[in-house]
This record gives structure tokens, C-alpha cells and sequence, in this order.
């Protein structure tokens, strides 16, 4: 036991900035990757077969992860790891573990409340608010799913917790291994407890979608356990107690209402949006979801990486008292944003059907068709992070929380009108968040240039409107590709469609990359002098 320990505690040293960006980076694509796969089982297992069940299934889950997102999520980290450093800066470890044991015990006691309310009221909920439009036997799975389901809120604020407390000290190992981990959880889940649970010959489960469901709570231990392994070797303190007069403890209290909200408000257009779909045709719930995550990736992956990286040096120019150099940072950030977003944006239109085809074999007619949509969002969602976080580093936070409330309202509004008003369906949901990703960042550029005098001067629109141009030339390329490398009957699986898709991406990417050269955008330099960094090593070699 105790060679155990001390194996998991070498695990768990503390990792080098780069070390520890490659992990989560790493971390992130297998997640991302076990999410696909998780998708793909799903899909095959319910969308056309059973589309009442994965509609109820993607229901059950809503207001769980409301909760957990209004009362945890990343409003955690923003207000906790700030506080629990100072007080580690402070060598106050006693300040430091109290903290923690309050914020785990206080969490942990308001998540478990949250989870018996939705366990007692999940008929009304489902009912009422998140699945209206669901048939009477698909009403009654979702409410028994969103009753199991409930626990995810106070399983993954201790989790949060702990990760949290991991992250502050540059420990993130285990931290980096609990998404995947959740992930293997449901895929279990729906490889064998679908089958029914049997165990020493007493039959205690009798299978079905409900066993996706077990699954879940299975990846929430699995997670929860894994983070929990994080500990060991930090000498963490805890106590079953709640330190109501430590300091750093009521810092943290009063500033996560705030924060909860701004980071809980954009999950209220999802319980609209999963409000009307349910509605709609069997089966709409979870291809607007899918195709919603599809879009997301590429946000995540450019928009938010990019912006959360480049806001500490943001926030040092200003603390400099050099507003100069805050508007010449924030100018290339949004530059390189943009000229990643573009391309981006093209490749998910035109290659929608190879997108959705990865997750449904044969694609998806409503999927692609919402992809398509949405696809427009992913340029203006991708900005839209880098210009919340501009308002940030001014020490303003309540602009952009205003501006969401507009937004959401708006996106509400034109979900109402475009759904119930003209009948377009789960296309009028993607339309309203089009239209509204593009309304927001408007408003932002606005207020931001009247703030920053010469942000967006001759020489940045310039430059905007050759990627512009440059955006054009590649979407030419990519249509030729799409039309020259179409699916076929014979592209059914992943592996045989991905190597045409993997073809069409590498035509775009390239010629995009000539294309900027040749007009002379800089965002192209370092790309291509990488390129010639490994062709010429491996000449020499």
C-alpha cells in the first residue's frame, strides 16, 4: 500500500509549464477522441432505432448540468485558485487547507441539495421546462434518467474542488485524466449495462437505454475517484467542517454569485433550445445537440485557447500603466483568431457530411443541414472570447455580462419566432444562434472602439478584408475538393471516410497558407517557417 502511494505521488509532481500544457493538450484530444467514439455508439445504437430514447436521454441531462454549471463549472476556478495561491504565498497552510475543506464541504452540502431537489421534482422539470413536446413513455425515461442523472451535480463539485486545488500547485496529472476517464464511464455503460447487470447469477438491472444512464454516474465515481488520486502527496488537511470565519473563505463566497451567473446564463438558451426541440420530430433533440458539439470544437480549440493563453499578458500591459501596448496585443490576437476561424468556418460548411458522418454512418441529412448553420457561429462565437476578455483585463465585467442578457433574451426571442412563428424547426434554433453570434460580437467591436481609440484602424481592416479574400480563394478550393472527393455509398465507416476528409483538409489548409503568403499576411510566417524548419532537417538528414 504504502509502494502505492508513493507511486501515485511521483505521478502527481509538479510539471513544467510546457510539460504540463502537452499533457492537457493531450488530454484534451483523447477525451475529445473517447467523446466521438461515445457519440458514435450512441448514435448507432438509438438515433434511428430508438429516436424517443436518446431524445429523453439528452433531456434527462439538461438540468443537472445547469445545475452544476450555475453552481460550480468554472466559476469555481476563476474565484478559488486566486485566493488558495495567496494564501500558499503566503506559507498559510492552515488558511490554505481550510479554505479548501470548506470550499469541497460547502460545496458537496449545496450540490447534494440541488441533487434531491431535481431527484424530487425531476417530473415537473421534464414536464414543464425541458421536454414539453415529449410523448407520454418518453417523458416517463427521461424523468427516471434525470433522477439517476441527478448526482452528477454533487459528484462533480467535489471533483472541481479537488481539481481545483491540484491546478493551483501545477499538479495536473490526474486532473488531466478525469475527462476521459468520464467518458470511458458511459461508453461502459452503453456496451454492457444496456445488456443488463447481473451479478453472482442475481439479476439486478434488466438493460435498455437506462443502462447509458448507469454509465454516466459510473464515468462521474470513475472521474471523481481519479481526481481524488490527485491528493496524495500534497498533504492536504481536511476536515468534516465548514470554516465560516476564514478570510479566504468569504473572499471566495462573495465573489462566485457573480461569476456562477455569468458563466451559468449561456446554459439557459440550451434548456430553450432542448425546450423546443422536444416538440419537434423524434430524434431532433439529440441531432441539434450533436451537431451544436460539432461546432463547439473548433471554438474551444481556437477561440477560447487562444484568448484565456493571451489575457494574463493583456491584463500586465494595463497593469503597466501601457494602454499602448494592450491595444497592439489585443490587434494580433484578434488577427490570428480570425485568420484561424476563417478557414475553419469554411471547412465545417461545405464538410458537413463528412463531420456528421463521423458520428452517424451515412451521414445525416437534419445534422449536416444544423451543421451548416452553425457553422457561421464558429468565426463569431471564436472572437467573441478574445473581445468578453478585453472588457476583463479593463477590470469590467458587468459589459459583457449586459451584453449576454441581451443576447440571450435575443436568441430566445428569434428561437420563439423562427420555431413557433415561421415552422423552421431545429433550423430556426440554428439560425437564431447564427444570428445572434454575429449581433453580440457587433455590439462588443462597437463599444470596444469607442474605447480604444485607433483599435480598428486602416491597417487592421486592411488586413481583415485580405483574409477576407484570401477566405474566398480557399472556399473555391475546398468546394472542388468536397466535389471532386464526395461521399459515396462505400464511405459508411470512420476509417474509410476519414482519409478523403483528411485530403480535403490538407488542399484547404495549404492553399490558404499560399494564399496569405502571397497577399502578404504575417499570421502565415510562422506556419510556413516552420514547415521549412522540418523540410530542410530532413533533407539534411
Amino acid at each position: 500500500m504504502d509502494r502505492f502511494r508513493i507511486t501515485i505521488a511521483k505521478a502527481n509532481l509538479k510539471l513544467p509549464l510546457q510539460l504540463a500544457a502537452t499533457l492537457l493538450a493531450g488530454s484534451s484530444l483523447l477525451a475529445s477522441v473517447l467523446g466521438l467514439i461515445r457519440a458514435r455508439l450512441l448514435t448507432s445504437l438509438y438515433y434511428s432505432t430508438y429516436p424517443q430514447g436518446i431524445d429523453a436521454y439528452t433531456v434527462a441531462f439538461t438540468i443537472p448540468d445547469f445545475m452544476f454549471f450555475i453552481l460550480v463549472s468554472g466559476a469555481l476556478s476563476v474565484t478559488f485558485i486566486p485566493v488558495f495561491n495567496q494564501r500558499l504565498a503566503d506559507h498559510n497552510k492552515k488558511s490554505a487547507w481550510e479554505l479548501s475543506t470548506s470550499m469541497l464541504n460547502f460545496m458537496a452540502l449545496l450540490t447534494l441539495i440541488a441533487s434531491l431537489l431535481i431527484m424530487i421534482f425531476a417530473q415537473p422539470l421534464v414536464q414543464y421546462v425541458v421536454g414539453p413536446g415529449l410523448d407520454e413513455s418518453s417523458r416517463a425515461l427521461a424523468v427516471s434518467m434525470m433522477r439517476v442523472i441527478a448526482i452528477n451535480p454533487f459528484l462533480f463539485a467535489i471533483g472541481s474542488v479537488v481539481a481545483s486545488m491540484q491546478q493551483a500547485v501545477g499538479r495536473f496529472t490526474f486532473f488531466a485524466m478525469a475527462p476521459a476517464v468520464y467518458n470511458i464511464g458511459i461508453i461502459i455503460g452503453a456496451m454492457f449495462f444496456t445488456n443488463g447487470i447481473n451479478i453472482f447469477g442475481w439479476h439486478v438491472f434488466d438493460g435498455g437505454i437506462m443502462g447509458v444512464a448507469l454509465g454516466v454516474v459510473l464515468g462521474s465515481i470513475m472521474q471523481l475517484l481519479i481526481s481524488c488520486a490527485g491528493l496524495f502527496g500534497m498533504g492536504f488537511d481536511y476536515n468534516f467542517k465548514i470554516y465560516w470565519k476564514n478570510k479566504g473563505f468569504l473572499r471566495v463566497l462573495s465573489l462566485l454569485p457573480a461569476r456562477s451567473l455569468d458563466q451559468g446564463i449561456d446554459y439557459v438558451n440550451g434548456i430553450v433550445e432542448t425546450n423546443l426541440a422536444s416538440r419537434m420530430a423524434s430524434g431532433t433533440i439529440w441531432a441539434y445537440q450533436q451537431a451544436s458539439v460539432l461546432s463547439n470544437v473548433p471554438i474551444n480549440l481556437i477561440g477560447v485557447a487562444i484568448s484565456t493563453a493571451a489575457f494574463p499578458k493583456m491584463a500586465e500591459r494595463l497593469g503597466q500603466g501601457r494602454p499602448d501596448l494592450f491595444k497592439s496585443e489585443l490587434q494580433s490576437v484578434l488577427r490570428v483568431i480570425i485568420w484561424l476561424a476563417l478557414p475553419v468556418t469554411v471547412i465545417a460548411f461545405f464538410g458537413r457530411g463528412y463531420l456528421v458522418n463521423f458520428i452517424k454512418n451515412g451521414g445525416d441529412v437534419l445534422m449536416a443541414s444544423i451543421l451548416g448553420i452553425l457553422a457561421i457561429a464558429i468565426l463569431f462565437r471564436s472572437i467573441y472570447h478574445i473581445s468578453a476578455r478585453s472588457f476583463y483585463a479593463q477590470q469590467d465585467t458587468k459589459t459583457p455580462l449586459y451584453i449576454s442578457f441581451f443576447a440571450i433574451g435575443l436568441n430566445i426571442s428569434l428561437a420563439l419566432w423562427f420555431t413557433m412563428g415561421l415552422n423552421l424547426g431545429a433550423y430556426g434554433l440554428a439560425w437564431a444562434t447564427a444570428i445572434v453570434s454575429i449581433v453580440e460580437v457587433c455590439i462588443l467591436f462597437t463599444i470596444m472602439a469607442r474605447r480604444i481609440k485607433g483599435l480598428f484602424d486602416k491597417v487592421f481592416i486592411h488586413a481583415i478584408a485580405r483574409m477576407a479574400s484570401v477566405t474566398g480563394f480557399m472556399a473555391v478550393v475546398t468546394y472542388t475538393c468536397v466535389s471532386m472527393l464526395p461521399l459515396s455509398a462505400t464511405d459508411q465507416s470512420f476509417l474509410a471516410s476519414f482519409p478523403k476528409f483528411g485530403l480535403i483538409v490538407v488542399f484547404s489548409l495549404v492553399s490558404y497558407v499560399i494564399f496569405s503568403r502571397m497577399i502578404k499576411l504575417t499570421e502565415a510566417d510562422p506556419i510556413i517557417a516552420r514547415f521549412k524548419k522540418i523540410l530542410f532537417v530532413g533533407i539534411r538528414r
